[in-house]
């Protein structure tokens, strides 16, 4: 654990500031990406915020899911990589693809360089949207890796971008993966203590209800 490197990608939204926290505080050293040198500023307060205060072992890379330059240099000397960056808006989007292409494609990007760097492990974050809108296992039984939400069916734009995104890269660590091991959480919600703007979509919908 010591000295290893752990790349969160997104680390300026709510979920990604807390797993940079929670490694930090585990003594591992952090790179996360921004897509804007303007973010980092906003990443340090959220983290001292929580208490957490990086040092040098928080460092920033600038990368965007819709573009392929500046995956290589972020991935770079790291051992493994949190893959967290995923959009999620708290409204519905004109278009489809609007979620679909960053999430699918984004994933990929990060999987592609993860490889290349030679990356042991890179643990996505998925959601229950991708397992949950399918046919139910019989008798209450539970999800398991064979259960898959049909992204034919008629189910959110949000809901279609994390299923597409998850086979997406279960296909390609099957395919093209090479030595790269992949985990996948699937949260139902994330919830937890509010650091800076980013609320989360999931704690926006409870102060929704609050209100």
């Amino acid at each position: 654990m010591s000295g290893e490197l752990v790349l969160v990608t997104g680390g300026s939204g709510f979920l990604g500031a807390h797993c940079i926290a929670e490694l930090l505080n585990a003594g591992y050293r952090v790179r996360t990406t921004v897509r804007s040198a303007k973010r980092e500023a906003d990443v340090l307060a959220m983290l001292k915020a929580g208490g957490t205060e990086p040092g040098d072992r928080l460092s920033f890379a600038i990368a965007d899911l819709m573009s392929d330059a500046g995956w290589p240099q972020a991935v770079a000397g790291c051992d493994y990589v949190l893959h967290v960056a995923s959009p999620f808006p708290a409204g519905v989007p004109k278009h489809e693809d609007e979620l679909i292409i960053p999430a699918r494609e984004g994933a990929l990007r990060v999987l592609r360089a993860a490889r290349d760097a030679h990356v042991k492990r890179v643990v996505l974050t998925s959601s229950f949207a991708a397992i949950g809108y399918g046919k139910m296992p019989p008798g209450g039984q539970p999800f398991t890796e064979e259960s898959w939400t049909d992204p034919t069916a008629k189910v959110s734009a949000y809901v279609k971008s994390k299923t597409l995104a998850e086979r997406a890269a279960w296909d390609f660590v099957a395919t093209e993966g090479g030595k790269l091991e992949l985990a996948v959480v699937n949260p139902v919600g994330i919830f937890g203590p509010v650091l800076g703007s980013d609320h989360s979509t999931s704690t926006e919908f409870v102060q929704r209800m609050m209100n």
